[in-house]
Formats: structure tokens, sequence, C-alpha cells
């Protein structure tokens, strides 16, 4: 399997291809149901994450335990590298986007565009991150090559690796992890306590009928582009979303237990989904929803017949952070109706 293929049913590293490798396309939604005009984009306000109002004091040294088994001792967070979009959008939010100094390509919100970017491709470049000097660099068991972050421990700068976020009951632990590790659990604490209730908020938000007749929600792999075209199953990172929002993961429920498929009339058939959950990039490589649905077997799906399709930014989508509880919300007023 290309690397670049295992990296997309990654979960959050789905993101590095998510943004790169996407032509133009029109919106392709002119004629849709008042459902199908889910191909909006997923949050409805700007791409940008929202900080703690108060700043952290780091309480340093902080020693932690790396997922990879190594023990690291953080004693500087002046210059902050979070290899991973996800990473990033954490630190920010903490209120220490002032101390990082580099983004993943997956960084697309607004606070770290200007920043510059340490990955080639897919991979990070170790001489991109030395060259920044920093004090600390933050990575997840997605990341590499090997050789790179064994570069970067070599040069002697602290690098600390984190299990990425599978699902929502992820979210807390990751945030923690991130905050214990920069001396900053206090914002921590805060940061997790507000994003649960935030997304506790939007769950009380979904529809009592959604309990008893859940819809059933395909999540499509998308790149026109490159002729990618892949339907999610139970290790797709969508399913804990879809669920949240009252869904069933119809990849998931039709028996799939990989992370992505090869999408087949046969499979969608057997998906049979009432909605299509798509990223907005990936939308826009197939032409809209108009290119989608010429897509083998998505037209014959009733989310195809009724032109269902719900469309999420592809920097948020599958991160599982402090922004999860507005790709939820997005879900649930994609799926049921905004309430006024």
């Amino acid at each position: 399997m290309p690397r670049s293929f295992r990296i997309a049913g990654a979960w959050t590293a789905v993101l590095a291809l998510a943004l790169t490798g996407c032509g133009s396309a029109s919106d392709g939604g002119s004629g849709t149901s008042p459902k199908a005009k889910a191909a909006a984009s997923a949050t409805g306000r700007p791409d940008r994450v929202e900080p703690l109002k108060s700043r952290p004091e780091p309480l340093l040294p902080a020693t932690v335990t790396s997922a990879d088994g190594k023990k690291v001792t953080v004693k500087d967070t002046s210059r902050i590298v979070p290899l991973t979009g996800s990473l990033n959008e954490i630190v920010f939010t903490l209120g220490l986007g002032k101390n990082v100094v580099a983004r993943d390509i997956t960084a697309t919100f607004e606070q770290a565009k200007k920043l510059p970017v340490v990955t080639r491709a897919h991979d990070v470049s170790a001489e991109s991150v030395l060259s920044l000097k920093p004090t600390v660099v933050l990575a997840d068991t997605t990341t590499g090559p090997a050789e790179a972050i064994g570069q970067i421990r070599d040069a002697g700068i602290p690098l600390v690796v984190f299990d990425p976020a599978k699902g929502l009951d992820d979210v807390g632990p990751r945030i923690d992890a991130v905050a214990r590790t920069l001396g900053v659990e206090k914002s921590g604490d805060a940061l997790k306590s507000r994003t649960q209730k935030r997304i506790a908020k939007v769950r009380k938000s979904i529809p009592a009928a959604a309990r008893t007749e859940k819809p059933r929600v395909a999540f499509l792999y998308l790149r026109g582009s490159a002729s990618v075209y892949l339907l999610g199953g139970r290790e797709s990172g969508a399913s804990s979303l879809l669920e949240a929002a009252g869904a069933v993961d119809a990849g998931k429920e039709s028996g799939l237990k990989k992370d992505f498929t090869a999408i087949t009339s046969e499979a969608l058939a057997k998906a049979a989904p009432d909605a299509i959950l798509v990223m907005s990039k990936g939308l826009a490589s197939v032409d809209g929803v108009d290119g989608l649905l010429k897509v083998p077997g998505v037209a014959e799906t009733p989310a195809g017949l009724d032109r269902r399709i719900v469309s999420v930014d592809d920097g948020v989508l599958l991160n599982y952070g402090p922004r999860t509880d507005q790709v939820l919300k997005s879900l649930v007023e994609q799926l049921y109706g905004s309430k006024k």
C-alpha cells in the first residue's frame, strides 16, 4: 500500500492529502434540495481557533512519557514546533500561539497561516525544523519518517510523541497530554472543560426523532484529480462524530472493518446511506454535487436520489480537538436542519 494512502486512512493525518492536490472546481450544487445545500462550509465561521482568554505561564521543567516510551523533559516552551495540524490547534487554543514558530501543512487556521511549513509532501523535514531552533517539538505516532524524528532528537531537542485522537473520547486526554507537556495544566483543564461543555450542548440539540430513526451516513474520501474514491469503514475516523450526531456510520455498519475501501456500486448499495459526508475540497475535486453523483453507485443510493450531501471543511473534520464542537454542530445542522 502506498505511503500516501496509508496516511490518508489514519484519521488525523488524512488532512495532509486533504489540503493538497485539489484542483479548482465548480460547486455543482445548482438546483439541489435544501438538504443538499449542506455543501456549505463546515463551521459557517472564519477558519480561526479561539484561544483561552488568559495567557498561561508555563510551570517548567515538565517531564512526561512520550507515546513511543521515551521520557522527555521540557525546560523551555519559547519556541514550539507542533508537527500536526491538530497539535498546532491545541497549542494555539491553550494560549501559546505566540510561542509557535512553525506549522505542519495541515494547520490551515488563520492564526497559523503565516508560519513557515516544515513538511515536504507528507513528511517532516528535520532540516527545516532544526533551522528554526525549536525548544520543544510535538509530534504524534503518524508523524514521519522515523529518520527525521531521530535526527531532531539526536540534535538534543526535546521531542514528545502523542497518540492521535481517533474519536470524541480522546479529545480531553489529548488536551491534557499537550498541556502537561508544556507545563500549562491549569489551562489544559480550562480548555478541556470548555470543549466538553460545548460538545455536550450540541448533542442536546439533536432531535428526539433521531434516537429511533437514525440517518445512515457514509463517509467518502474523494480526490478526483488523483482518481481516488474511497468509502470509509470502522477505522476511517468519522464513526465517533457520526454516532455523536445521532447517525449510523453506514460503512462501518455494512461490515467494513478497515479505514477505507475503494468505492463500488455493490459496497454503496450495501451501505445504503441516507446522506453522504465528504470533505469540502474532496467535493470540489469531483466538481461538486453533480460530479459526485457521477461516481459509480452514488446516484442510486438514498443519499444520491435526495442529493443529500454533508460537507465539512478538511482542516477540522477529523482533528478531534478544541473545534470538534463546531464540526459536530455543522453535522447536526446539515442532517436535521438549522435550529432558529
